[in-house]
């Protein structure tokens, strides 16, 4: 899967102090356990465009991305694309081209968008398709392990081995159970909500996800030998792109907050089984809502970056009024939610705009520990507008200041001024 161009990252004097970040408990934590930080983040299914709930996960890894960096770590950041899945064989045969071409599209619209936004890209980027290797290895290994299981098919399905069957997880045999934090009933109702299959015959537990769908007429297959042929389940792709990548063992897994459960539970616990460690944090980005509901691709209630940009929308103004949200905290998108970034952008270029200003010295450490702080960017976005106001209301002597205020801001929040 082809990335998109990595923007410059302003080098800054010293380095950031260590970033802490919250856990699934509430607990901060050092987001990076070594010189080394592991992290992955999980992509789009490229069904449609990048819409604001997208931008907003992506922006937020960025920060932990960029404040890493500043801190003096080596970054190795991962994500995927889930480029085969239902909902985009679905919107294919509903828009009557090819799935392939559906999914080259938009995933290279979300890599403009990406770069418009000035999210520093992955280091391995990888498609589901490009990860059916990966993934082939991975369920074989559990099912010789013992923690999957097969499935029997129903009539018409699983070409010229309908024996085989589909490829399940034991839910029991693998935790899934202890890694919900939710009654029994509770993770079945949402797990039928987010994509899974609890009513399947033949399964184990409700709760099983799976591994390895078996071909089906007019569905795209891949050969997978005593798999038999078939594609994969969606939280074993991010495991072994996971697995390969980084390791057994990583510091930060990624995402939206709708990915919590089942999505993150499931890909650790395949981890788990699978003999490595899983992510040592996860960290989840609120949700972003229009007209009061959360923005998503089944409601089509959508704001696409796309077309904030095809409107002459500058995209730093879209990621400003996505820093002025905390990345773990729900928020709705308004017309005076832009407006008002619009506004801080103008005003923050006008303050940087002479050859002197206010000494922006400890702007930069505020910078530095509103980001060490669980990300804390309302908090840096105040430090900025504090700096911006005086130097354009009372100026400064201090020749270059406005230069090291837009490049901290650069580095640090991506945002260039």
């Amino acid at each position: 899967m082809q990335t998109w161009p990595a923007p410059a990252v302003p080098t800054l004097p010293g380095h950031g102090p260590e970033v802490q970040v919250r856990g699934l408990d509430g607990h901060l934590v050092p987001a990076a356990a070594g010189p080394v930080a592991g992290m992955y983040v999980c992509g789009i299914t490229p069904y449609d465009a990048t819409h604001l709930g997208h931008a907003a996960t992506a922006v937020g890894f960025d920060l932990l991305h960029r404040a890493w960096l500043d801190q003096g770590l080596e970054v190795r950041y991962v994500s995927n694309v889930t480029d085969v899945d239902d909902p985009l064989l679905e919107r294919a045969a509903e828009l009557g081209v090819e799935w392939t071409d559906l999914a080259t599209e938009q995933a290279a619209l979300y890599a403009e968008d990406m770069t418009a936004l000035a999210v520093l890209p992955p280091h391995t980027y990888l498609g589901a398709v490009e990860a059916i290797p990966l993934v082939i290895d991975a369920v074989a290994r559990l099912l010789d392990r013992g923690v999957a299981y097969r499935v029997p098919l129903e009539p018409g399905a699983g070409g010229d081995h309908p024996e085989l069957g589909d490829v399940y997880a034991d839910a029991v045999a693998q935790g899934i159970h202890g890694l919900t934090g939710m009654s029994h009933e509770g993770t079945v109702a949402l797990f039928g909500e987010n994509g899974g299959d609890p009513e399947r015959p033949g399964k184990r537990d409700p709760l099983d996800p799976a591994l390895w769908r078996r071909e089906r007429p007019g569905e795209p297959f891949w050969f997978a030998g005593d798999l038999g042929t078939g594609r994969p389940g969606w939280h074993i792709e991010c495991t072994a792109i996971a697995e390969q990548a980084l390791g057994d063992h990583f510091d930060v897994q990624g995402g939206g907050r709708d990915l919590c459960f089942p999505h993150h539970a499931m890909s650790t616990a395949h981890a788990l089984a699978l003999g490595g460690h899983g992510p040592r944090v996860q960290m989840h980005t609120g949700m972003v809502a229009l007209s009061g509901e959360k923005m998503s691709k089944s409601r089509g209630n959508l704001v696409l970056v796309s077309a904030l940009r095809e409107r002459g929308v500058d995209p730093m103004a879209v990621r400003l009024a996505i820093l002025a949200h905390h990345y773990a905290s729900d928020w709705e998108w308004t017309d005076d939610v832009l407006d008002a970034a619009t506004a801080r952008l103008d005003r923050w270029r006008a303050a940087v705009s002479g050859n002197g200003g206010p000494d922006a010295t400890e702007l930069l450490g505020e910078l530095r520990e509103a980001l060490a702080d669980d990300l804390d960017t309302p908090r840096a976005l105040a430090a900025m507008d504090s700096w911006a106001s005086a130097s354009l209301s009372i100026g400064g002597e201090v020749e270059g200041a406005p230069g090291v205020a837009a490049r901290a801001v650069d580095a640090l929040l991506g945002v260039r001024l």
